[in-house]
Formats: C-alpha cells, structure tokens, sequence
C-alpha cells in the first residue's frame, strides 16, 4: 500500500505529457571498477570484501556487453519506427593504474576513456579489442546517447587520504588494476564511489575545476558537449549548479526526495519533480521508474516496472527508467548478461504490445522537449 502511495506522489506533480515517453537512463558506462576475473580471485584471496553486487560483477562494457545490448534494443520500434535508446550516463576518465603505481601509489593520475579501452585491447582482446570501435557504432546508429556523470566515479579526497595512510584495501585494488570493494567506514556522509561528497561545504571550491575538466574531457571523447549530469551517487551540493550551468548543463537528475549535506553531518531536505527550476535555471529531472534486473529483490522486474510506467502514465508523466550498467555486464558471469538482457527484451516487447503510440527518447531529447513546452 505505501509503495502505490509513493509512486503516485512520485507521478503527481510537474510537467505532464499526452505522449507516452520511454527513457531509459542507465548509470556507469565508461567506468572500469572491476578490471577481470583474475583480479576479483585475487581480491578475494586477500581477503577483499563483496559489498555489491557491483563488487562481483561490474566491469567496463566489453564488445559483447554492447553488441548483444544493441540486439535488444533494435528488436523493438516504437510509434515513430524507432528503436529504444539508452542514455548512459558515463565517465570519459579512469584511474591511469599504470603512472599510479609508477610514482609509488603517491598521488593521482587519470586517462581518457580510448586509452583505457586502447590498454585493454592489449591485455583482454577477447573482450575489448573493438569495444570503443563498437561504442562509437552504438551512438552512430541511436543506440546510445552518452551523457555526463562525473569525470570518473570515485571521491578523490578518499582517494588521497587513502594513498597517504597506504590502505591496504586501495592499494590492493590498483594493484588489480580495479576501485572495488573500497570501504568508506572512515568517511561520515561520504562514499569512494560518490565524486561529489564532502566533509565540510567549502570543500566544493576543490570540486568546481573537476567537473569543468569532467565537461571538457567528455566532449573530447564523445564528441560533443554534454548538456545533462547525474552526479555519482546522487549526491551534489547546490553551490556547484551555477558551475555546472556555466559549462553547459542544462538537466540534472535529482532524487524526488533530496537530502542535500550541508556540511559536517548536517543536512537540508527538499522535494524535487520533473520539470522543476533551480535559481541556476538547471531544469530538474526526476526519474520516476526503477529497473534493476540481476537485482534480487524477489520481485518478477517486468511486472513491477510495468506498473511503475503505467502510473506514470495515468498521471500524464514521461517514464524515466532508472538503471544501471551492471545488469548488462557479462565479463565476469555470461549469466548475468544474460538474464539482465532476457529481462530487458521482455520488458520492451511488454511497453510496445501494451503501449502502441510509445516513443523512445534519449533524456536530453526529453529534457529539450520539456524546455520547449514548459
């Protein structure tokens, strides 16, 4: 009962559409946290803990990931022919393992996305030689529109700090060429994962050139500038909105119940919608449907995403379909690929059966029809 309380509240308020939209908005593309199998042995024979399931089996989207998703997404069109689309909010930056190690695991350094992809062309070619090749043939055909989610996805102050008190559990990581399985115990109101965090509010003064180079650095890799961020983890102080505005973001998704840090444990909540305007004039984007396939919730994913996008409809909204690369990944169990995809082809065949006059859009193209029409 408190379920479809909450997701008709989520659906109630904003901007509204006859048209019955699809956007599937998918976190982590271009990120390595797992490098390969041999490196998750041994993490674990060093006693490395699983905390996730992005631990066991999120690795950097291999040739095979995106062929077999490209399958999927061009089994189904919609109301105007076209296929679905994923907008995978992705990092155009990695840790450079190799220059890390090489200064002693002293400081920092990070490469472009096509270096990454270049090296483990090198090491894994079964996996990845091609994969950057198959990644720019995805955005060529409509499969993929990349947009912004952070230089890379760690917090470089626990990074640091890490490297500094020589943390066995980092170093034992980078040494696997991977940033998994990393406690943040020591870290109150921050996670290794989340870019943005902080202890104290003046601390985003450090993080404003990050995320200008983040916006530089994904042009140069994709190709064009990125006009929408989902920050990693959620979680971003507004004191970075104008920075964010300056250099070109118009969208930005925000959880519709935000609890924003203030600072040294204080918090400040809001509620955000669809189409709401910050004083930056950031449009806010709400995503308002989950789908975590290889998530085991005990729970039948088509059937209770197909409700979720059915509320959103009732109530005239577009269905925002949160997601994460994860479900798709196979380079560490096929099995997870696969039934992440199995899922995934269902639920499609399920929207357009259901749904005749459905489209598919990328979250920009949503975020741009919504400024049109507001």
């Amino acid at each position: 009962m408190l379920q479809i309380i909450f997701q008709n509240l989520k659906n109630s308020i904003g901007w509204k559409t006859k048209r019955k939209i699809i956007v599937f908005s998918v976190d982590d593309y271009g990120n390595v946290r797992l490098n390969s199998k041999s490196s998750r042995t041994n993490m674990d024979k060093a006693g490395m803990k699983v905390y996730s399931r992005f631990d066991a089996l999120d690795t950097l989207e291999t040739k095979q990931d995106l062929e077999q998703l490209y399958q999927v997404l061009d089994s189904v069109k919609d109301a105007t022919g076209r296929n679905a689309v994923f907008t995978p909010f992705a990092l155009p930056c990695n840790i450079n393992f190799e220059k890390v190690a090489d200064n002693g695991f002293q400081k920092y350094e990070y490469e472009l996305l096509p270096e990454t992809y270049s090296k483990l062309a090198k090491e894994q070619p079964e996996a990845y030689l091609g994969a950057w090749e198959k990644w720019q043939e995805g955005i060529q055909k409509g499969f993929l529109k990349p947009q912004f989610h952070g230089r890379e996805h760690l917090n470089l102050a626990i990074f640091q700090d890490k490297l500094k008190n020589e943390d066995q559990q980092l170093l034992t990581a980078l040494q696997n060429k991977s940033y998994t399985s990393i406690s943040d115990d020591k870290y109150p109101t921050m996670s290794s994962f989340a870019a943005f965090d902080f202890w104290e509010v003046s601390e985003n003064e450090n993080l404003k050139p990050i995320l200008i180079d983040g916006l530089t650095q994904f042009e140069k890799v994709f190709g064009y500038q990125s006009n929408y961020f989902t920050p990693p983890g959620f979680s971003i102080h507004q004191s970075l909105f104008a920075t964010l505005k300056e250099n070109g973001i118009d969208y930005i998704d925000l959880a519709l119940l935000r609890k924003e840090h203030q600072g040294e444990n204080r918090f400040k909540k809001s509620f955000n919608y669809t189409g709401k305007s910050t004083k930056e004039k950031l449009t806010i984007m709400v995503r308002n449907v989950v789908f975590e396939p290889t998530e085991d919730r005990g729970i039948d994913w088509v059937s209770f995403t197909m409700k979720q996008i059915e509320t959103a409809f009732r109530w005239d909204k577009p269905a925002i379909i949160s997601s994460h690369r994860v479900n798709f990944c196979g380079h560490i169990e096929e099995s997870n690929r696969e039934k992440g995809l199995k899922t995934l082809q269902e639920l499609l065949e399920a929207i357009v059966k259901k749904w005749p006059d459905v489209e598919f859009m990328s979250a920009d193209e949503l975020g741009t029809y919504i400024t049109k029409t507001s």
